[in-house]
């Protein structure tokens, strides 16, 4: 593990239970979908997939932290309006003044919030799929150009 591991803020956001038929009857393991930030700009989501819920976690933010993206923030709020269609899911980002707080829903809540985003507000169109509401917000947040 990372020396620094404890300045990341980690947030588990599904875990799904799931099967493979073999020979030998069904395989079960377990999904978990992890977002990991520094609360300062940094972002990134893993998917891991173990028979444990930790070996899953482990795996997840293992590679969330590789994989994370470096958000354009201007103060508190993101610098511009952005809508993503990202497979069923839409989110729709809008920057918003000092005071309003995260107005997000569930998945796109945690992203924003682990990027370190404190005043923005956003929309999920489409789905409650989770999962595609986390990589959406995602693709979302590196679309952002800097003002």
């Amino acid at each position: 593990m990372e020396p620094n591991q404890e300045e990341f803020f980690e947030r588990v956001v599904q875990v799904n239970r799931v099967s493979k038929k073999t020979k030998g009857g069904n395989k079960r393991s377990l999904s978990v979908l992890v977002v990991v930030g520094d609360k300062k700009g940094h972002v990134g989501v893993g998917l891991g997939k173990a028979s444990e819920v930790q070996s899953a976690v482990r795996k997840a933010t293992s590679y969330a932290k590789k994989h994370m993206i470096e958000v354009p923030l201007n103060g508190r709020t993101i610098p511009h309006q952005v809508l993503v269609k990202s497979g069923a899911a839409k989110v729709l980002l809008k920057p918003a003044p000092v005071g309003t707080g995260v107005i997000a829903g569930g998945a796109v809540r945690v992203v924003v919030v682990a990027a370190g985003i404190h005043d923005i507000v956003s929309k999920t169109l489409g789905t409650k799929n989770q999962a595609s509401n986390v990589y959406a917000t995602l693709e979302a947040l590196g679309r952002l150009k800097k003002v």
